[in-house]
């Protein structure tokens, strides 16, 4: 199996995570470093911390302007350190053996969407998503907020390139379904039994004409009429569940 594929990450810029789901599973997780932690009282008193983490009693209003406006911090913040990258052809190596579905997002940038779609992915038990890095947001505190957790779950492939990250994940043994609006088959019909790797475009800009090629079929959901189109972490949740399903 190939190794390639992949991208660092820039070095020496560390999110902060916000929300007892993010930061109890960044703390879960032994690939995680969590570099520092501040908190309310009452919630850091609720949390089984590691004796060495460094921590910052502080209250809600210092708190609140550590994160985004607004954002529900519920009493705790993290500053960690980004994961390390995953290689493809290690991902696809540790799948071969099941039928676990892989996400890959096609400059999906909203932080939102792909938390959401995390989330979907390790609800439905997803092999792991691979994005394109250039073209992907980067660890960030809503990001993980979306997650709930998923962020720690599922791994995360950045590749450089994702065609030639197709063409690896077809030469794993993956059926490649674009889903697009304008396709004639629903994805009940293209679903098939094979492994499959689910392929998902940007909101708006649907998937390039490039990663449809890359495809072995394109799809459509059987929504109505009535709407032109679902939100891309919807439309991802969907998807894994009709490969659940099988």
């Amino acid at each position: 199996m190939k190794r390639g594929n992949r991208t660092g990450k820039a070095k020496g810029t560390f999110p902060r995570f916000y929300g007892r789901h993010a930061v109890i599973a960044a703390l879960a997780n032994p690939d995680r470093v969590v570099r520092k932690i501040w908190g309310t009282r009452d919630a850091l008193n609720a949390l089984d911390l590691p004796p060495v983490l460094p921590i910052v009693y502080a209250d809600v209003a210092d708190l609140g302007r550590m994160v985004p406006s607004d954002a529900p911090h519920q009493g705790i913040v993290a500053e960690v350190e980004p994961l390390d990258d995953v290689w493809l052809g290690d991902v696809l190596e540790a799948g071969q053996d099941d039928k676990r579905p892989v996400l890959v997002l096609d400059q999906v940038t909203d932080p939102h969407n792909v938390g959401a779609i995390l989330r979907s992915a390790a609800a439905f038990d997803a092999l792991c998503i691979v994005t394109q890095d250039r073209h992907a947001p980067p660890e960030s505190g809503v990001l993980a907020r979306s997650a709930s957790g998923a962020l720690e779950i599922v791994p995360w492939v950045r590749v450089v390139n994702l065609a030639r990250a197709l063409d690896e994940i077809a030469e794993a043994g993956y059926w490649r379904i674009g889903l697009d609006g304008a396709a004639e088959q629903t994805l009940g019909e293209a679903i098939g039994t094979s492994r499959v790797a689910l392929v998902l475009g940007a909101e708006g800009e649907g998937l390039r004409h490039n990663s449809m090629a890359h495809c072995d079929i394109l799809a459509k959901l059987p929504i109505s009429p009535r709407m032109e189109s679902l939100n891309v972490s919807n439309a991802a949740a969907i998807a894994l569940y009709a490969a659940a399903s099988r």
